[in-house]
């Protein structure tokens, strides 16, 4: 049975890839998810210097997912190649997808060439729609700053580009943007700007007000831009949002997308939820009679 999917220049084992910001935060988790199941890992956001992201509390936990706040809390490209060499032996064999912040073009430019330099990952995922970091977040809200940091990415590397965008009213003009200077790949959708109210302390729960929702409450929303990119663009996409069970994962194939991105499972379930959903993959593959889970892609058009 054949669960090998493609993602532009990327071949994957399987569908299911860890999402930026679960685990993600050391490279030891990198490997460790990838043993569990996952074809390809994601790293936390990384900027080109440290950030030391908001307050406490951060997270909220909702019946229909959560919201975080995190702030884009990380140790900088640098320390966290440092990292990364450091496992170099484990990492050799492991899809890694690094994933890119900033607050100006120059700071995706810079943080991508430093970790090219050193060789190091299989793609790159440009977070330009942080909903709860306003400098990222305005990035995939304007078609020509989506423009000017694609370009300026894909001058420093040959590797595959995912630019990974959030709600907006201009989504077609942004994704257009986004392939005409360079993307290898869409990845749909970040977390939705929402927050929470203490009724008893009278205030936002959060320390930074906003956050960003994930898991089942955005799941139709992600599964809804998927189905309308396949249907306007001819490039690879990833969906990521809400993504809880393998008929989930059977629902963004058939809306278009090549492979999928877990998060909120991953928080929820630990690292068997990727065993687990690939078993019902596995049985539903079987049940229909298909070959190859390529069969699937974009057959609900």
């Amino acid at each position: 049975m054949d669960l090998e999917v493609e993602v532009a220049s990327l071949k994957l084992k399987n569908p299911l890839v860890l999402a930026s910001g679960i685990l993600g935060t050391t490279p030891s988790m990198l490997v460790k998810a990838h043993k569990a199941g996952a074809a390809a890992v994601t790293t936390k956001s990384l900027t080109l210097h440290p950030r030391s992201g908001y307050p406490n509390p951060v997270l909220v936990e909702l019946r229909y997912g959560l919201i975080n706040a995190i702030g884009l809390a990380n140790p900088g490209v640098k320390e966290y190649l440092k990292e990364c060499l450091e496992l170099q032996g484990k990492l050799v064999d492991v899809p890694v997808i690094f994933s890119i912040a900033g607050s100006d073009v120059a700071g995706y430019e810079e943080a991508v060439k430093l970790i090219a330099e050193h060789g190091m990952g299989k793609a790159f995922e440009l977070n330009l729609s942080c909903p709860h970091v306003k400098e990222t977040r305005l990035f995939s809200e304007d078609p020509r700053l989506t423009a000017q940091v694609v370009k300026a990415v894909r001058d420093v590397t040959d590797l595959p580009i995912f630019v990974k965008i959030g709600l907006t009213t201009n989504l077609r003009e942004v994704v257009e943007a986004a392939i005409k200077h360079g993307a290898s790949a869409v990845t749909a959708i970040n977390t939705v700007r929402a927050t929470a109210i203490d009724i008893e302390a009278k205030r936002p729960v959060l320390s930074a007000i906003y956050g960003g929702l994930s898991g089942p409450a955005i799941k139709p929303i992600a599964l809804r831009v998927i189905y309308e990119l396949y249907e306007e663009f001819k490039i690879p996409l990833i969906g990521v949002g809400g993504i809880m069970s393998w008929e989930d994962v059977i629902e963004f194939l058939m809306a278009g997308a090549s492979a999928v991105q877990l998060g909120t499972a991953v928080y929820k379930e630990g690292l068997r939820a990727f065993r687990k959903l690939l078993n019902g993959i596995e049985s539903f593959m079987r049940k229909e009679g298909l070959s190859s889970l390529k069969d699937l892609i974009g057959v609900a058009h």
